[in-house]
């Protein structure tokens, strides 16, 4: 089994991938995007955190969360989010992957994968580059020709916050992505 080091920083800012059970689109499903936002927010009610950049994709999510001062657990958030998200997911009759016997054992579900990925944001310029991934996530994927028209993600904070012109990364403008300057005062 790989060695997994997380680096616990209290307060930290810290970058997320949580993908679903064999890539399953879950999230093409209204209700399933609604009870993901329900998880989430009655986890912030339990232990906040700030949202800094979010993106849902059909079968995975990016964030950006900064923790409060002298917090570090995001272990706790992202399991007690994805398993109320499991439990009112199946109880309202979604669909879950096969599980392997050695997982079913362990009581494990087939809706998410069993880990996340994480990444400590260092500084300034790791934060922009991060929240640029985020918002340019769903072009990536062809989902969308521009990240404005993704409706699930903060992008549209962003651009009403002045940070990206509504036009930013557009396929149909040619050439790389025009990545943008976040201003890190924003950052709570």
């Amino acid at each position: 089994m790989p060695n997994f080091r997380r680096f616990w920083i209290p307060g930290g800012t810290f970058f997320f991938t949580v993908v679903t059970a064999g890539r399953a689109p879950l999230f093409r499903d209204e209700s399933a995007r609604k009870l993901l936002g329900n998880a989430f927010r009655q986890e912030l009610l339990l232990r906040p955190f700030s949202t800094v950049a979010i993106v849902l994709l059909p079968e995975h999510l990016h964030a950006l969360w900064t923790l409060p001062a002298g917090d570090f657990d995001f272990s706790t958030r992202w399991s007690s989010i994805k398993s109320r998200f499991t439990r009112e997911w199946l109880a309202s009759g979604g669909s879950e992957q096969k599980v392997p016997d050695g997982q079913r054992r362990q009581e494990r579900r087939g809706v998410w994968q069993a880990r996340f990925y994480e990444h400590t944001i260092r500084d300034e310029d790791d934060l922009i580059q991060h929240v640029d991934y985020i918002h340019f996530n769903p072009v990536k994927h062809y989902l969308t020709n521009c990240p404005s028209d993704w409706e699930w993600s903060t992008f549209r904070r962003y651009v009403q916050q002045g940070d990206y012109p509504m036009d930013w990364s557009c396929s149909g403008l040619g050439g790389a992505p025009q990545f943008s300057r976040i201003d890190s005062h924003r950052i709570e």
